[in-house]
């Protein structure tokens, strides 16, 4: 989330747009999506070579050679932002327009790729070089900043929060899954090097980012030694469907920038006939619209069979059930209205998730968690496709901290819950003793089919009362006479100071 001197340093960006003549805030998001991916470029360039050199691998800088562009050969590493930034303004526009541009537009080689798609319309709209040298040294300003906060996927985070001072955040249901909360799920779920990851509403590529990210970090050796499975981690491994061609366009940036060259990326209405996909994915990671406008009739029939409904919540679900292969797994972000809901739809996915499929984990989240965009209540189910049952119990979480204060202001704090959530759920074992009073505990599938299959945590954990034991009412009472006696001297010593 972009708080203080860095929300600063955005705001004086937007005003440098704004007062050079770029009025359409979606134009400035583009421009600057644009200019932040062409500085990431060179900073993920400089990372894999690195990364390369540890590993022991070859790898080749986009910027090592001479490259075409257009009629004109000219050195790569002109192009690095890290070496155009200190150009004169005019020397600086004219490379920016005439040579960095073509570049990025034409940097996937291959034509039918999500970013070749995404980018082939990219135009730069800066119109004048004193107003794309005082751009650059703002972007400069930021990315100071941002090295100093620590803040991850900062083309994500940025957008966010353009999107929210334009006031259209929110308005389908687009609110961002904190990163914190994305690696969380990731973690839960230790996805493999020969998963099939899909996000059927993915935005920006934030979970297919921190799926790629946790590969990188703990199956190093098994995804990058292995031909195979490097392969497949480039080339087949990634998908993700958005109606927001914004939206796909920074996710196929975001992608790219973290060392996946081809994932696939597409405009598409998961919940419509316009898409096919049945059995297709070993892993699906989501947090899918809550709200935001539907278009009933073109909800895929096969969908509304399992529960008919108009609301999308219940749609995806019954969506990911159809999308996942046998044995898939899925981890998803759902309000908590679909854990108790009581109309027929809500009750239908959940017993379809109960005892068709197995569900593994109900995992409560607070309220504040989405704050300052929405401050609605949300959960997180896992669980996994069988197609023929296997819900013998649910464990149940109560997170009551996410390591950010749940406010507007969302500032950090030493309270956090995620590190024990993923150490209970990954032991089991050590779960069966623990009573309803504790923050974590297993539910008898029985128990929660006589309970109208419900799945909010407060209809099976139990509060313990601790007596409170209170003085005689006569110790109280001279405890009274005591304080008044103490403050009628203290008041007659203050009359006889004031004479």
């Amino acid at each position: 989330m972009i708080t203080g001197e860095l929300k600063s340093k955005i705001d004086s960006l937007w005003e440098i747009f704004w007062t050079g003549g770029l009025t359409n805030p979606l134009d400035v998001i583009e421009q600057m999506t644009y200019l932040m991916f062409i500085h990431d470029l060179d900073g993920s360039d400089n990372l894999r070579a690195k990364e390369a050199s540890m590993l022991g691998l070859s790898y080749e800088s986009i910027f090592a050679k001479e490259l075409q562009i257009g009629e004109r050969k000219v050195d790569g590493t002109q192009l690095k932002w890290s070496v155009f930034h200190d150009l004169p303004a005019e020397k600086m526009y004219s490379i920016m327009q005439d040579w960095v541009f073509p570049f990025i537009k034409n940097l996937h080689g291959n034509k039918e790729s999500a970013y070749s798609k995404y980018m082939g319309d990219a135009i730069f709209k800066v119109p004048t070089p004193l107003m794309l040298e005082r751009i650059v040294s703002a972007m400069d300003g930021m990315y100071e900043q941002m090295a100093q906060t620590k803040t991850a996927d900062t083309r994500g985070d940025v957008y966010e929060y353009l999107l929210s001072k334009i006031s259209t955040a929110g308005v389908n249901g687009q609110f961002r899954t904190p990163r914190h909360i994305i690696r969380m799920m990731v973690e839960l779920m230790e996805p493999g090097a020969e998963e099939i990851v899909c996000d059927p509403a993915c935005g920006t590529s934030g979970f297919l980012v921190a799926v790629s990210e946790y590969l990188k970090e703990k199956r190093k050796e098994e995804v990058f030694f292995d031909r195979k499975n490097q392969e497949h981690y480039m080339n087949h491994m990634f998908h993700g469907f958005d109606m927001d061609r914004t939206m796909l366009r920074i996710g196929a940036m975001n992608m790219m920038t973290h060392g996946v060259e081809n994932p696939f990326i597409e405009y598409r209405d998961s919940l419509s006939e316009q898409n096919p996909d049945t059995g297709k994915y070993s892993l699906i990671l989501a947090n899918p619209p809550f709200k935001g406008s539907l278009d009933y009739d073109s909800v895929s029939p096969d969908l509304l069979k399992v529960c008919k409904t108009k609301k999308t919540e219940l749609l995806f679900l019954a969506l990911f059930l159809r999308m996942l292969r046998t044995g898939g797994r899925c981890a998803c972000i759902v309000p908590d209205g679909v854990l108790f809901g009581s109309s027929k739809a809500h009750q239908a996915i959940r017993k379809t998730l109960i005892e068709e499929h197995r569900l593994e984990a109900v995992i409560s989240m607070p309220s504040g968690v989405f704050k300052p965009y929405a401050g609605v209540s949300t959960a997180i189910l896992v669980f996994t496709k069988t197609g023929h049952g296997g819900t013998d119990r649910v464990w149940f979480y109560d997170m009551k901290a996410d390591g950010f204060s749940l406010d507007d202001k969302r500032s950090e704090t030493k309270e956090n819950d995620i590190p024990d959530i993923i150490a209970r759920f990954h032991a089991p074992e050590q779960e069966e003793a623990r009573k309803r009073t504790e923050q974590s505990f297993f539910v008898p599938v029985q128990e929660i089919i006589d309970n109208a299959y419900d799945l909010s945590i407060n209809k099976y954990k139990k509060t313990e009362y601790v007596p409170v034991e209170y003085p005689p009412t006569s110790e109280i009472i001279a405890k009274i006479e005591e304080l008044e006696k103490e403050a009628q001297k203290e008041l007659q010593a203050l009359k006889e100071l004031l004479g």
